[in-house]
């Protein structure tokens, strides 16, 4: 075990609330607690959906103990490694932690070897930590889950945010159609994601304008939408959904599947990611960076869940 008695800057949550709740303080150093471990100097670390809910306390399933320090993906150098680690000291990483191990907001991370990999070398640590989590998601969803075919048609509700704005990327690079949703103030945004059809939720009722659609993905979340992700498809065509529980909706029609995308972590899958940035697959999303210092001014920005592409902290 490595032992250090030095301290380091994070984002603490000792009680659930509001974004105020957060606190930036000194803490501990993480060491190495087991072999495997390497211990990573955190250079950028992404806003999640997730760590709203946690923050607040309304994340599904058990809520971790306090004082907790929020943050599941990032981008870094390794600065210390574990004796059966096989990435050294020096390299430059990314990666999503598990959801029990969340700890990317601060200065330092200790993290199994096996959930990081090497960063893209055409990244910088803030773009890289912008698509991990994000891009890990859209991969699993639409390649997996969804198993998104070329020549297919697909809704993606929420194509402006962070999961969206990879998965409307992923789809086209997988030879799909596109229609999503976003607010007028987003669409140039979107056809510059190559886009093919983008609604303004505002103003119009998806289910009222498409039809026929092999698949659709939810990354929003509500009954409106879950309702839409139905209403748009073909007999026997396939819905995933990530902003709505633990549990995929259950179905209100008897023709199409209602699936809930198993986002597992490992290096396999961050090197997945990686393949799809060197192919020019995936390309980061618009970012907005904030100092770790302003995490909760960057939950408070998260909160009214009109941020365009990724807020990015850096310490």
């Amino acid at each position: 075990m490595t032992k250090n008695s030095e301290k380091m800057n994070a984002v603490t949550l000792h009680s659930f609330g509001a974004p105020e709740v957060l606190r930036y303080e000194r803490v501990p150093s993480p060491v190495i607690q087991s072999p495997d471990e390497v211990i990573v100097a955190i250079k950028a670390a992404s806003v999640n959906a997730a760590d709203r809910l946690v923050r607040s306390g309304r994340y599904p399933g058990q809520a971790p103990t306090l004082p907790h320090i929020l943050g599941r993906d990032f981008s870094g150098v390794i600065i210390a490694a574990g004796a059966e680690a096989d990435l050294k000291p020096g390299e430059e990483v990314y990666g999503v932690c598990l959801n029990t191990t969340e700890s990317a907001y601060a200065e330092q991370i200790a993290i199994s070897s096996k959930l990081v990999a090497r960063k893209p070398s055409g990244l910088s640590h803030v773009e890289a930590a912008s698509i991990a989590l994000a891009g890990l998601t859209a991969m699993i969803s639409l390649q997996d889950t969804l198993q998104l075919q070329r020549g297919e048609r697909i809704f993606i509700q929420g194509g402006a945010g962070g999961v969206g704005s990879m998965a409307v990327q992923l789809a086209k690079h997988m030879g799909a159609f596109v229609a999503t949703t976003a607010r007028n103030v987003n669409h140039e945004y979107l056809a510059g994601l190559r886009a093919d059809q983008t609604i303004d939720y505002t103003e119009q009722d998806s289910a009222q304008v498409l039809e026929g659609f092999d698949a659709s993905f939810d990354t929003v979340g509500g009954e409106r939408c879950v309702a839409q992700s139905f209403a748009v498809l073909r007999p026997n065509g396939r819905a995933a959904f990530i902003a709505s529980g633990i549990t995929a909706p259950v179905s209100p029609r008897p023709d199409a599947v209602s699936l809930r995308p198993a986002v597992g972590r490992s290096r396999a899958a961050m090197e997945r990611i990686s393949a799809l940035v060197d192919a020019g697959a995936l390309r980061a999303p618009e970012i907005r960076e904030l100092p770790l210092a302003e995490a909760a001014r960057a939950h408070a920005m998260s909160e009214d869940r009109h941020v365009r592409g990724k807020i990015v902290l850096v310490p």
